[in-house]
C-alpha cells in the first residue's frame, strides 16, 4: 500500500471549483485503488464526507506539514505548494506535480486589471513557481497533448530532457503524461427543479444555455451577452444562465460587473440573460445542467487560450449537452472534429448568435450532437483520465535524474522568499502602497483579514 498526500490550494467542501474537484477525484481514484490517501488544502476546509482523510494545513504551519511529509511515500500537488512549504523543495519523497493549469499564461490575462508593476510581479512569480516545480519534480501531469508539447520546451530549458531521463524512456511518458480533467461515470440525475419554471423569467418550455463556471477576465462573456440579446430579438424563448460568478477561492473580477452592466444596458438582464451571484454546490450542479439545452463557453484569442483546458466543457459532456464555444483551444478542436456542437471565431457576435440558434432550435442537429457527445464522453471518465497517475502510484519511483534535481533544490532553496508571514505581508503592503495607492492597499489589507 502506498501512502499518498495530495495538496490543493483551493477550498475543500460542498462548493468546490476546478483545482479542488480535480484533487478530490485524484484522492478518490487512488483510495479506490487501495492506497492510503490524505487530501490537504492550504486555504479552507468544510465538513464533507470522503473515503479518505481530509486536513487543513496553512502556509507557514511547517510542523504540521512535516508530519504529513514524513508519513507519506508520494506527494501530489498543484499550485504554489512547493513555494509555501520549503520541505517540498528538499524532500526525498517522490513528488508528482500537477501542471494542468499553466498559471503563468493565465496570469498574463488575469493581471491586466492590476497596476503594471503588480501585473509583472504576478507573472514573474508564477513563472518562477512553475520553473521550480519543473526543475525538481519526479513526475508531471498536464491536461492535453498541446500542453505536453509546451511543457517539454520548458523542461528542456531547465535541463530535464537529458540522457538520464531519455535513455530508457525515449517518449518521456514516465516524466510527463497527459492526465486530462475528467467527469463522473454515473450520468447526472435531476432531483429538483432549479431554473425552468422556478427562476422568474425562465419558463419551463424556454431554451436554456448554461455557462458552467466562473466569469474571469480571460473569458469573453460580453460577446456572448450581445449574441444572446441579438438572438432574443427573433427567438423569445432563448435564455442564458451564468452558473456562478463568485468563485470560492478567487476574488471577483471586474469583468463580472462589466457583464452585468452590459446585460442591463441591452435590456437583457433578467429577461434573456441571468446571473447566479453565488457558487453552486458541487453535488447540486447536476440539477442545473440537466435543465439546460446547450453549454456555452466564449473566450478571447490569445496565448492563454491556446494552451488552456476549459474544465467546464467536461460538465457539458457529462450532461450530454450540445455546445457552442470560441475556436482556438484544444476542446474547440475536439468539438469540431467529433461533431459535439459548433465553434465560432472570437468576438464575432453574428456568428455566435447564428450558432446558438442552431444548437437550440435545429432538432436534427441537436440529436446528432447528443449522439456524438454520448460517444466521446466515455474517453473522459475519471477512471480513464487518471489512469497514468494510478499506474504511477502503483509503482512509484524517482525521476531518472533525481540526484541532479536534489542539487538544484539546494540552489533554489537559497533564492526563495517565503510567500507568507509577517515579512511577506510587509513587502506586499509596501509594493501596493507604491504602485496602487493608499485606498487600494487598505482594501487589500481588509480583504486579507476577512479571508
Amino acid at each position: 500500500m502506498t501512502r499518498v498526500l495530495i495538496i490543493t490550494g483551493d477550498p475543500i467542501g460542498p462548493r468546490m471549483a476546478g483545482p479542488a474537484i480535480r484533487s478530490w477525484n485524484m484522492a478518490f481514484a487512488l483510495a479506490e485503488a487501495g492506497n492510503e490517501v490524505t487530501l490537504m488544502t492550504t486555504t479552507k476546509l468544510q465538513k464533507v464526507d470522503a473515503p479518505f482523510d481530509l486536513t487543513l494545513v496553512m502556509p507557514g504551519e511547517n510542523d504540521s506539514f512535516a508530519k504529513l511529509e514524513q508519513w507519506c511515500h508520494v506527494v501530489v500537488f498543484q499550485g504554489h505548494a512547493m513555494r509555501q512549504f520549503e520541505l517540498l523543495r528538499t524532500t526525498d519523497k517522490i513528488t508528482v506535480v500537477d501542471i494542468y493549469d499553466p498559471m503563468h499564461l493565465e496570469m498574463l490575462e488575469q493581471g491586466r486589471e492590476l497596476a503594471r508593476a503588480t501585473w509583472e510581479l504576478r507573472v514573474t512569480t508564477s513563472t518562477e513557481v512553475l520553473n521550480e516545480q519543473l526543475a525538481l519534480g519526479d513526475f508531471f501531469m498536464c491536461a492535453s497533448e498541446r500542453q505536453r508539447l509546451f511543457y517539454f520546451g520548458q523542461l528542456a530549458a531547465l535541463g530535464r530532457l537529458s540522457p538520464a531521463t531519455y535513455e530508457n524512456d525515449p517518449h518521456l511518458e514516465g516524466l510527463l503524461s497527459v492526465v486530462p480533467f475528467g467527469l463522473e461515470g454515473t450520468p447526472p440525475a435531476h432531483t429538483r427543479d432549479t431554473l425552468k419554471g422556478v427562476l422568474p423569467g425562465i419558463d419551463s418550455d424556454d431554451k436554456l444555455m448554461i455557462w458552467g463556471g466562473g466569469v474571469y477576465s480571460w473569458f469573453d462573456p460580453k460577446t456572448l451577452i450581445r449574441a444572446v440579446a441579438k438572438l432574443a430579438e427573433t427567438r423569445d424563448t432563448a435564455r442564458l444562465y451564468f452558473l456562478g460568478t463568485r468563485h470560492p477561492g478567487v476574488d471577483q473580477m471586474g469583468i463580472v460587473r462589466e457583464s452585468h452592466d452590459l446585460a442591463s444596458g441591452l435590456g437583457a438582464l433578467n429577461t434573456s440573460v441571468f446571473f447566479n451571484e453565488e457558487w453552486v454546490d458541487y453535488a447540486d450542479r447536476q440539477n442545473y445542467l440537466t435543465e439546460a439545452d446547450a453549454g456555452v463557453s466564449t473566450h478571447m484569442s490569445h496565448i492563454e487560450t491556446t494552451f488552456s483546458f476549459r474544465t467546464r466543457i467536461l460538465d457539458y459532456l457529462w450532461a450530454g449537452l450540445p455546445m457552442v464555444v470560441t475556436e482556438g483551444d484544444s476542446f474547440a478542436d475536439l468539438i469540431e472534429t467529433e461533431g459535439l456542437g459548433l465553434t465560432v471565431p472570437a468576438q464575432d457576435v453574428d456568428a455566435l448568435a447564428a450558432a446558438l440558434d442552431r444548437v437550440l432550435y435545429d432538432e436534427a442537429f441537436i440529436v446528432e450532437c447528443q449522439r456524438n457527445v454520448a460517444r466521446v464522453r466515455e474517453d473522459f471518465y475519471w477512471q480513464r483520465t487518471l489512469a497514468p497517475l494510478v499506474n504511477f502510484v502503483a509503482n512509484p519511483q524517482h525521476a531518472a535524474d533525481h540526484e541532479a534535481t536534489r542539487r538544484r533544490g539546494v540552489t533554489l532553496g537559497q533564492k526563495v522568499r517565503k510567500p507568507y508571514g509577517f515579512r511577506h505581508d510587509v513587502r506586499m503592503a509596501w509594493h501596493h502602497l507604491r504602485h496602487t495607492g493608499v485606498k487600494a492597499t487598505v482594501d487589500k489589507a481588509f480583504a486579507r483579514l476577512r479571508r
